[in-house]
């Protein structure tokens, strides 16, 4: 086997980030394309193979009988998130053996060629990584069968097309081809019968409404990127209600007969799954392959050597292969096939996920295995944007306008603001005097609430503080309290909960570094209890983002020699301070123990104690000397999850290279910075807030890493973020969600009003359809209504691009009005009740589901061209009233610029529908005002399309 690679690599030094090629056939003997952007394999058990790239319009389209390779290399600001480039090999599951090796074969060679700051990663149809799924971020297509050449990977305004997709997924949704019939069908998911103008989504009476939002978005983005934005789409959501798409279904796949199938069961990982790790040392003797079990979690890093290979198995969910930089080429090679022979010795399924990282590129996922990551320990240069430490004291100042900065330094301002501070008593909250704020106890919960101003809005955080030694009751409280406060601000407080010890910067920072922590608790009366004669306070912190107080027993065992201790007894205070100890601790803790000692203290250091000091703590013992180095989180980038629960237990799923467009009004995220777990909930995901905070527990007891159940949970609703949160992301738009969408409102008909340019036609054998004009009068929806009440019948329609679901429609439109360009367009008559009932459907008996049909099919136009426009009824349009109206002129072509920029409703040309005023360019004018084509900006999100708009004048 040979790698012809005179071609040169494909242009991956392109603006585009993301790069997918086919595995494919030669075909007759010949390169198929050939151009500089492809590799050729020349003969590989006698087939001929070739990697050719996928146009950018077919990205997430997959063949089941190809293999694929996807490139992804981080560009400019991506980059900061601390990604390696990423390599993947896919394969269908209807693929051959020649194909996986010559795939397998091309990210050999890619990957040499690339370097080592490359993540391989080897993907299986249906059980892709996360890391794989986020590239596609409108969903996957999985396409039956193989096809000849990737030039025809996927066509745009294709049409005549009759297939059904099973959508599944919730973050990443994934849409299969399956059997045209009832039986693919089933209530806990959502099928979309593609019928080229007409798109069709069914939701199983068992999905969620995130599960509906996100298969809308799907559906959405086939019609934009397949159909050129020229698609109708209509909601089932009841069947009792939407009669008439369910008879346009049921003429395609038959009468449905029973039941539709119970949900399947899911196979989700949960994440006490993925909370067993083990690491296996890997060589070979005499050609056999020899794994040893080496540790199981927590793991450290020293447990890998820069010479050796190892197998990281993370409880058989997913395969991680570790390369030491000085291990040989020939065990880099081998990496994917022994993996393999790892999955099969384990028993594991062959679609088992593998990851294969090279020393000094890991991927953000494998090092979070670890207890701890330092990118020091051998020189490694770091990928992430984390590795930044600040040498100088930073700015506080400068916190308002960097929130990068904010986020870093886990501060959202100077800690200037207002501070108020309740105890938790008796089930209720007893305000604390302001002179005693700094002064907690560790038997006690408080809620401390601040209160800070951001960009001129007011903003609230409020500290869930618990004790350690706290009982089970007084958090209870402390938690219904905090929710009664929230009521109170109206749902605007961002709740941080907080464990004594692992206060966070800003927490310390409000009470000046003079935080002090008694033991014992506050009363009934709000009294402490009677204090010992004898006690000592150890002081820690450098500045009043790090200080804190904290009572510890009075033994001589608890001192250290780097720290600073407080020792106060009935006639004098002493103020030890231990041989390590800097400047700074000193000049910090003179301040810091002022509320404790008062006056009367004396400065004492380590090896010259008075005999008094020992005296007071019982006597000279043995203490540690070593110093307590800061926990080291240079290695770690943070990570971005979905929640949501299988079977009482979290499952989780990531989003890779996240932005702020992975948050949606239906999700509770949970973002892990490692120092801190924020859990955002969105709009309509607020009621779930208890359960949010028991998730990011369960996440940290359940870390393979092995997390301190102490990490600071933050719960952030959506529109009230925080800087500490939003600098996480590279950008942050806050008025995003404010003209966000309902599911309910995009399916009632806000996706906006588009050329009515789709048909619905029946085409059998010796079977005519009446022209509109022959309809009965008051006929609508093709029905016979002597009566003439159609008009306010609950119907589900297609309505000029929109969609009406449920029998309801959209404000202002009849359901008259809303057909009626469909109506009065001469190529087009609607389907009437009679026509319905004479298609000729074979069903068979024997399990209910419906044969091929004959002598029907529902048909799109045959010039796929689509290049009439037809757009819908202007609002207001005195011809939408009435079925007997005139037709409507249409707008064959295009439209000068200048009649549709910066015009107003009125000066419009007529027929132009002044809610797509963009539309109505001609392709050139469209991509040089909005520099892309209409399918690139129609695939955009709405909020980013209304921007565009706004700003060039066609809103």
């Amino acid at each position: 086997m040979r790698m012809d690679v005179n071609k040169g690599l494909p242009a991956t030094e392109s603006r585009r980030d993301l790069h997918v090629w086919i595995i494919e056939r030669v075909m007759e003997g010949r390169w198929l394309g050939d151009g500089p952007a492809e590799l050729s394999l020349g003969t590989l058990l006698s087939q001929n193979l070739r990697m050719a790239p996928v146009p950018e319009k077919a990205y997430g389209n997959f063949f089941e009988e190809h293999c694929y390779i996807v490139l992804h290399v981080p560009q400019s600001l991506k980059a900061t998130q601390g990604a390696c480039s990423d390599l993947h090999y896919w394969a269908g599951k209807e693929a051959g053996a020649e194909a996986q090796d010559a795939a397998e074969a091309f990210v050999q060679q890619l990957q040499e060629t690339l370097g080592g700051a490359t993540v391989q990663h080897r993907e299986a149809q249906g059980h892709e990584s996360d890391c794989f799924r986020s590239y596609f971020r409108s969903g996957i297509i999985y396409r039956r069968g193989g096809l000849a050449s990737a030039l025809t990977h996927v066509e745009t305004n294709l049409y005549n097309i009759q297939r059904l997709l099973h959508v599944q997924g919730r973050k990443h949704v994934s849409a299969a081809e399956v059997e045209l019939s009832w039986s693919s069908f089933n209530k806990g998911d959502i099928f979309l019968l593609d019928l080229g103008k007409v798109m069709i989504q069914w939701n199983g009476p068992e999905t969620s409404i995130p599960e509906k939002a996100r298969g809308l978005a799907l559906t959405c983005s086939l019609r934009d990127r397949e159909r050129g934005g020229r698609a109708q789409i209509g909601v089932v959501d009841d069947e009792v209600e939407a009669t008439d798409l369910m008879r346009i279904m049921e003429a395609v796949l038959g009468c449905r007969v029973g039941n539709v199938p119970a949900t399947r069961p899911d196979k989700s990982v949960n994440q006490l799954q993925k909370a067993s790790v083990r690491l296996y040392h890997v060589c070979e003797k005499d050609e056999d392959l020899v794994i040893q079990e080496l540790a199981t979690c927590p793991l450290t890093q020293d447990l890998l050597w820069e010479e050796d290979y190892y197998i990281l198995d993370q409880g058989g969910f997913k395969i991680y292969v570790w390369q030491g930089r000085l291990s040989s080429l020939q065990e880099k090679k081998a990496a994917f096939s022994r993996a393999l022979r790892f999955i099969q010795a384990k028993g594991y399924p062959t679609y088992t996920n593998v990851e294969v990282v090279n020393d000094g590129a890991e991927s953000a996922s494998f090092k979070q295995l670890f207890q701890s990551w330092s990118t020091k320990q051998r020189g490694n240069k770091n990928f992430g944007r984390l590795s930044k430490s600040i040498q100088v004291r930073p700015d506080v100042g400068k916190l308002q306008s960097q929130p990068e900065l904010a986020a870093q330094l886990r501060m959202v301002d100077d800690a200037s603001g207002k501070v108020e501070v309740w105890c938790i008593q008796d089930l209720g909250r007893q305000p604390v005097d302001p002179e005693r704020h700094a002064q907690l106890c560790a038997g006690n919960c408080y809620l401390v609430l601040y209160t800070y101003q951001r960009m001129g809005h007011v903003q609230y955080i409020l500290y869930l503080w618990r004790g350690h030694r706290a009982t089970t009751r007084d958090v209870k409280a402390l938690n219904c309290n905090a929710e009664e406060l929230d009521l109170m601000y109206r749902g605007a407080l961002v709740q941080e909960h907080v464990t004594m010890g692992s206060e966070t910067p800003h927490f310390l920072a409000i009470f000046q570094g003079q935080l002090v922590v008694f033991q014992g608790h506050t009363g009934h009366d709000g009294k402490e209890q009677p204090a010992p004669a004898t006690r000592l306070f150890h002081v820690q912190g450098t500045d009043s983002c790090n200080t804190r107080t904290v009572e510890v027993p009075a033994r001589a065992s608890a001192l250290n020699s780097h720290d600073i201790f407080l020792l106060v007894t009935a006639s004098i205070c002493y103020l030890w301070f231990g041989k390590g100890c800097s400047g700074d601790q000193r000049e910090m803790a003179r301040t810091a123990v002022s509320a404790v000692s008062g006056e009367n203290k004396e400065t004492v250091l380590e090896g010259q104690e008075p005999p008094g000091f020992w005296e007071a703590l019982g006597g000279l013992a043995p203490y540690p000397s070593n110093k307590r180095l800061p926990e080291d989180v240079s290695g770690f980038q943070p990570r971005l999850f979905e929640c949501s629960s299988h079977m009482g237990h979290l499952v989780l799923t990531e989003m890779v290279f996240f932005s702020q467009e992975d948050l949606d009004k239906y999700d509770i995220m949970l973002l892990d910075t490692w120092q801190e777990i924020f859990l955002w909930l969105g709009e309509a995901a607020s009621k779930w807030k208890k359960e949010a905070v028991d998730w990011g527990q369960e996440y940290l007891k359940t870390h393979p890493a092995g997390r301190s159940p102490a990490t600071p949970i933050v719960v952030i609703k959506q529109g009230h973020e925080p800087p500490t949160f939003t600098g996480w992301f590279l950008a942050w738009d806050p008025y995003k969600w404010t003209n966000d969408q309902s599911y309910k409102e995009v399916v009632d008909g806000s996706l906006g009003a588009m050329p009515a340019i789709c048909e619905i036609t029946a085409v059998s054998t010796g079977f005519s359809r009446p022209a509109p004009s022959q309809l009965p009068p008051g006929s609508r929806l093709g029905r016979h209504d002597p009566d003439g009440q159609n008009g306010q019948e609950r119907s589900q329609a297609l309505v000029d691009g929109r969609v009406c679901s449920g029998g309801k429609r959209p404000s202002g439109l009849s359901v008259a009005s809303a057909w009626e360009p469909l109506l009065h367009t001469p190529s087009l008559s609607p389907l009437s009740e009679q026509e319905l009932n004479d298609f000729q459907l074979s069903r068979g008996p024997s399990n209910g589901g419906a044969d091929p049909l004959t002598l029907q099919t529902l048909k799109g136009s045959q010039d796929g061209s689509g290049n009439e426009l037809q757009p819908g009824p202007k609002a207001g349009d005195a011809s939408t009233n009435s079925h007997h109206s005139s037709p409507r002129p249409t707008i064959n072509g295009s439209l000068p610029r200048e009649r549709l920029m910066h015009q107003a409703v009125e000066d419009l040309p007529e027929g132009v529908d002044p809610a797509r005023k963009e539309f109505y360019l001609s392709d050139s004018d469209f991509q040089e005002i909005f520099g892309k084509s209409k399918e690139e900006f129609y695939s955009m999100a709405k909020w980013r399309q209304q921007q565009e708009k706004k700003q060039l004048g066609f809103f």
